[in-house]
């Protein structure tokens, strides 16, 4: 028999595709909108910072699966391609290699489709895009100018989160637990003029909404909600004594005001400054803030809590005393409003910094049920408290007590009822070369000016020192800086700053369904018409950076007439990640496991089979390079088994025999797996156990069906390997033939396959009808001359049965 050839094979079937252009997905004509049957699938786009590594073969070939099994199914599947070129991970990847970023990420993007195509999957190259080209970044800029034009882009002076090692500024988003989620390093605090989109404005209907997300995994909401972190309480103004300055709070206890004993603010509060100018306490303050720049919000909400007196008192509403006003890092400037009513009696923090310092702890809630605890010691809220010195609140309890605080602070202009978020606006301006211009100007007549529609794109030039300096290496391309003002006509500078690459990603899904549209970024019928995106794949990673900026994206675009729904994502799936030696794959390890070694060695639908056959696509998984013989192997005796039956009639009418029975079983179980429970281990060996039965009944009548429904079951896995089959078998291009559908007569199980044991080894296999007396059954099995051999003519010293399952004779 011929033997099993990957290389050969794949390279055949990959040429067939490419030349047919099979996977390339019209868009509807005028009159075909709202009547076809069609589907989107999309996996997150790719960074093209290096070549592929498992992570992505894991990702882009479960899309495949779902790919191959939707088209089959009769849907018209869009199932593009793109790369998330511009930022941070494409521009030191070049400055490493000593290349420059355009030169870097086109060769890596010539790696890496070079890739795409020798793992054969089913991807829509006519639409394929890339962040960093023109005609994209194009429209990137026009959508900066919508949002610019709403008042949703703005520029301010704020407290940035900087990375001394990027030499750029970071959302908070990707600041984790004090460090840059991309390179580890500590993040400083600086204040900047700094770009950001008002997010924020958001924050309630990107909680709402998420009831739209019926088919969300919940921990990725879980993570959303928290991060967004709604809390109901109130606003109240404490005023600085002597300078007449408002110092606001956001406090989710206002029934707790009377045990305010202290103030703090945090060392980037903008007031900061203006309070201790010309005090004796200015050279400590300064001091203290330049100090806490240097620590995580790790070291900062977790170190010892301490801080330095600012010469100053605050008012507390309430009752008009005087309270010191402190500066402590342990107060963080991105939560409320970098300031807080410091309350030692109930608060952990605040109790550990008035002990330090000697300040008054003031009990002012207590249970209910209970007496006041001493002096100075902290007292846990409970969920029925009472307030306890608190003039005329005295007395109510803390749910009612906070309405009448709150409600009395109103009436004076001091206070009002609030609704806090932990969520910021997103600040996207990056003090970096590789990214997306953003395309306005600055006039010293007119202020900052848009460009013109018509103008754009702003190209970014090619500039030849592209080192991150602590500045944008654009403020350097002079000739480039400098331009005139579209409104006046005088000389204007451009802005040198570039947008952070998560703009680019927060629309990408939607140009897809327009790629090639150079007169608007998208037509919004075709974008009506393939979105939301049905099935998105991706990493749980992006939780709180891609998946919540591109909701807040679309809301907007909603908002702005340009698409008609509200979410991008109507289905999302997060795969887990693939690990090895223990540790997560990646260069810096030194356990990366190159694909196109894998590859040459077994083939890519080897390497396909195995990564989906590790365990649960959504759950992480230990690489095991023994794992891809087992693949392999299996390959071989699949196209050994098939072969064998090529020489028989194609079968027609299937005859009701176990092995039909099996394989109309092995047809639903693939089908329920990966379509409704989303499960893409489980029909691989699903599909092995039939090409099992299969070779121990070569001759069954129903075995060419058999051969016939494995190869078109295990396709959308190993599609080289089928098509090839399935030609040898008579027929063409498997990829469009119907998925194959089980016939409910034969799903009715009246045989089940006992499996017979001699001393906890298996001897054979009895297929008998599932209402068999326990007595017959054992009967059947000491009959079988393979267990006879093992009994040698003897009684078993005890006999197990397991019903349906099992017989074994314990010798």
């Amino acid at each position: 028999m011929e033997r099993y050839d990957p290389q050969a094979i794949e390279e055949k079937w990959q040429r067939v595709w490419r030349d047919e252009r099979a996977f390339e997905v019209p868009n509807p004509g005028p009159g075909e909108i709202g009547v076809q049957k069609k589907t989107y699938v999309l996996e997150m786009l790719p960074y093209p910072s290096g070549e592929l590594h498992m992570g992505h073969v894991k990702n882009y070939t479960l899309g495949d699966v779902v790919t191959h099994v939707r088209r089959r199914r009769g849907f018209q599947v869009l199932r593009p391609m793109g790369y998330d070129a511009f930022g941070l991970n494409a521009e030191n990847a070049a400055i490493k290699d000593g290349i420059h970023p355009r030169i870097a990420t086109e060769q890596n993007i010539e790696a890496i489709e070079r890739q795409m195509h020798r793992l054969g999957w089913a991807i829509d190259w006519s639409r394929v895009l890339s962040s960093h080209r023109p005609e994209y970044y194009r429209w990137t800029q026009w959508l900066f100018l919508r949002f610019f034009e709403k008042g949703l882009a703005y520029r301010a002076e704020a407290p940035v989160k900087w990375c001394p090692n990027d030499q750029t500024v970071l959302a908070n988003e990707q600041v984790i637990d004090g460090h840059c989620e991309r390179c580890g390093a500590a993040v400083e605090s600086r204040r900047l003029e700094q770009w950001f989109f008002r997010i924020t404005d958001y924050a309630d209907l990107l909680l709402d909404e998420m009831a739209l997300l019926e088919e969300w995994p919940e921990r990725v909401l879980t993570m959303q909600r928290n991060w967004i972190g709604r809390s109901y309480g109130a606003s109240v103004l404490f005023t600085v004594e002597g300078s007449g300055e408002s110092l606001p709070v956001f406090t989710t206890r206002p029934d707790t005001l009377f045990g305010a004993t202290f103030f703090v603010l945090a060392p980037e509060h903008p007031l900061l400054d203006t309070l201790v100018a010309g005090s004796e306490q200015e050279a400590a303050v300064r001091e203290y803030v330049r100090a806490a720049a240097g620590r995580t919000t790790a070291e900062r909400e977790q170190r010892e809590k301490d801080g330095v007196f600012t010469g100053r008192y605050a008012v507390n509403p309430v009752n008009g005393e005087r309270i010191p006003v402190w500066v402590a890092d342990y107060v963080l400037m991105e939560y409320g409003t970098g300031a807080i009513m410091a309350v030692p009696a109930h608060d952990e923090r605040d109790h550990a910094f008035a002990e330090r310092y000697g300040l008054e702890i003031r009990q002012v809630v207590a249970p209910a049920d209970g007496e006041p605890e001493p002096e100075g010691a902290f007292v846990a809220h409970t969920e029925n408290e009472v307030l306890v010195s608190s003039g005329q609140f005295t007395g109510l309890p803390a749910p009612e007590g906070k309405r009448a605080v709150t409600a009395w602070l109103s009436e004076r202009g001091l206070g009002e009822e609030t609704v806090g978020y932990r969520l910021r606006d997103w600040l996207l301006s990056r003090q970096r070369y590789w990214g997306c211009p953003i395309p306005v100007g600055h006039c010293p007549s007119c202020g900052i000016v848009p460009v013109p529609d018509d103008d754009l794109p702003v190209l970014l030039p090619d500039v030849e020192d592209y080192l991150p300096r602590g500045r944008s290496p654009l403020a350097a391309a002079e000739d480039w800086v400098r331009t005139t003002c579209p409104r006046c006509g005088g000389e204007a500078s451009r802005e040198t700053d570039t947008m952070d690459t998560f703009v680019d990603s927060s629309w990408y899904f939607i140009r897809y369904a327009d790629a090639r549209n150079d007169r608007e970024p998208f037509s919004r019928a075709l974008a009506d018409y393939w979105l939301p995106v049905n099935q998105y794949i991706g990493g749980v990673e992006h939780a709180i950076l891609h998946l919540l900026y591109a909701r807040f994206f679309v809301k907007v675009l909603n908002d702005l007439d340009l698409v008609g729904f509200r979410e991008p994502f109507a289905r999302l799936f997060t795969q887990g990640m693939i690990y090895r030696d223990g540790a997560k794959m990646s260069k810096s390890k030194g356990n990366v496991v190159p694909p196109d070694e894998i590859i040459e060695r077994y083939g890519a639908d080897a390497l396909r089979l195995y990564i989906l056959f590790l365990g649960p696509a959504d759950e992480d998984a230990e690489w095991q390079d023994t794992g891809l013989e087992g693949t392999s192997r299996f390959l071989g005796r699949l196209w050994r088994t098939v072969l064998a039956q090529a020489g028989k009639a194609p079968a027609v009418d299937v005859q009701d025999t176990p092995l039909a029975r099996k394989a109309q079983r092995t047809i639903a179980k693939v089908t329920d797996d990966i379509e409704r429970r989303f499960a893409f281990n489980t029909p691989i060996a699903a599909v092995m156990e039939l090409v099992n039965d299969l070779q121990r009944a070569p001759d069954d009548p129903a075995a060419r069906f058999a051969a016939e429904t494995a190869v078109s079951l295990v396709q959308p896995y190993a599609p080289h390997v089928a098509e090839e089959l399935w030609e040898r078998l008579g027929h063409e291009r498997l990829w469009e033939a119907s998925w194959p559908e089980a016939d409910p007569a034969l799903l009715e199980v009246d045989t089940v396959e006992v499996v017979v044991q001699v001393d906890g080894r298996i001897r054979d296999r009895l297929h008998v009808s599932t209402d068999l007396a326990e007595d017959e059954l054992v009967a059947l099995a000491r009959a079988s001359e393979r267990v006879g051999e093992y009994l040698d003519g003897g009684e078993p010293a005890r006999t197990i049965v397991v019903p349906g399952k099992l017989v074994n004779f314990v010798t």
